[in-house]
């Protein structure tokens, strides 16, 4: 990978200038916002552009003793003597400066002729205590047992049409909460509630998408979605949209691309009698590059609606969030846009602009960076900053 260069992280100019539609506290955004159409030369008119803060209060930690492996007190000598105390250890959620988030995206037609992405970011779209969510970092404290928001992020990159990225907009992040209250059974391992809270909620989007006749059948999407609880950071991921966590001086993926030619995904394929031929790229029977969705009902049992999950705890090193579709990563690695990424927060928090937040200006250089190394495809970004503003401060 060739180093970036300042230029790259230019503010857009006039050229190709990002129109911002405001900010919000939640979005939920289409095809039919779509205003602008390609010329022969391409456009990257947006399609949306936005960003907002969700303000939480922080609640204080509060402090369990716990004994670590106490030893008895050992003597040595007569009257004299060597005595080894325990000291109560403290433990840390990490949530407890966690509750507030800023994020920015865009979402633009590019190249192609029509938008088929579609992003959703539900700030509070449930709210529960840290435990209940499942994954604290300090269950017994008090902080775990304070009631706070938690958030949804989510991309969708249509091929086919626009019908099922809309729908998943509009709709997953709902039922995916319908799916995690009905699976409140004692002794449901937290980790496995969101599994089944994801397929299920994925798996039955599919089928509202073909019962109620929400798209042809031809007409697919990806879907790649994020929960941020203060704690935790929870990805579901279906087809080839990405997600990454900038950490440190370190890029983490969150998802791997769902390809016809994975090892594992190209077994699957084959066992139930598919095809994954050489078309421009490995794909199902010619058609789609692609091993997973929501939609695509013609080419069942191969192309399916089962997500992959990820669990990732939080921690203080942690940077952003990055989810987008492959319009920016067909051209940029994951290393390139962490890096993008960190350059621009720590230069634009510095600058402290009341006017942007940093997610929102990642968002808008990593989309005319992509645009301007030819991008083919619509291209949507998600930010999400997981420096709240008060920790932010304290550093400076």
């Amino acid at each position: 990978m060739e180093p970036l260069e300042d230029d790259d992280l230019q503010p857009l100019g006039s050229e190709h200038e990002l129109d911002s539609t405001g900010s919000g506290v939640s979005s939920i955004l289409g095809t039919e916002d779509a205003r602008s159409t390609t010329s022969s030369g391409g456009d990257i008119s947006v399609t949306s552009s936005s960003s907002g803060e969700y303000l939480a209060a922080v609640v204080a930690e509060a402090v369990v003793p716990r004994m670590e492996n106490p030893t008895p007190a050992s003597y040595s000598g007569g009257s004299g003597g060597e005595t080894t105390v325990t000291v109560a250890a403290r433990e840390k959620c990490v949530g407890r400066n966690n509750k507030g988030v800023t994020w920015g995206f865009t979402s633009v037609i590019g190249r192609r002729r029509e938008m088929e992405d579609a992003v959703a970011v539900v700030p509070g779209f449930m709210s529960r205590t840290c435990d209940h969510i499942g994954g604290c970092t300090a269950p017994a404290s008090r902080t775990s047992r304070e009631i706070s928001p938690v958030h949804f992020f989510g991309v969708y990159d249509g091929h086919g049409g626009s019908q099922v990225a809309k729908f998943c907009a509009e709709r997953m992040h709902e039922m995916v909460v319908e799916e995690w209250d009905r699976e409140a059974v004692d002794g449901y391992e937290w980790r496995r509630r969101w599994e089944v809270a994801f397929s299920s909620g994925f798996e039955r989007a599919d089928n509202v998408v073909m019962t109620e006749e929400v798209a042809p059948e031809m007409v697919g999407s990806t879907a790649v979605v994020v929960v941020l609880s203060g704690c935790q950071i929870i990805t579901s991921n279906c087809g080839d949209s990405r997600a990454v966590l900038c950490r440190g001086t370190q890029t983490i993926p969150l998802t791997v691309d769902q390809k016809p030619d994975r090892e594992d995904e190209l077994r699957r394929i084959e066992g139930e009698g598919g095809k994954v031929i050489n078309w421009n790229g490995a794909r199902v029977f010619g058609v789609l590059a692609m091993s997973r969705a929501i939609g695509d009902r013609y080419l069942r049992p191969w192309i399916i609606p089962v997500p992959e999950i990820t669990f990732t705890t939080r921690c203080d090193e942690d940077e952003c969030l990055i989810l987008a579709s492959d319009g920016l990563w067909d051209v940029m690695s994951n290393d390139e846009v962490g890096e993008v990424a960190r350059r621009l927060l720590r230069r634009r928090r510095r600058l402290m602009m009341a006017d942007e937040t940093p997610a929102q200006s990642v968002a808008d250089n990593l989309t005319e960076i992509a645009y301007g190394r030819n991008s083919s495809d619509n291209i949507s970004i998600i930010v999400v900053d997981l420096k709240s503003k008060r920790r932010r401060q304290q550093r400076q």
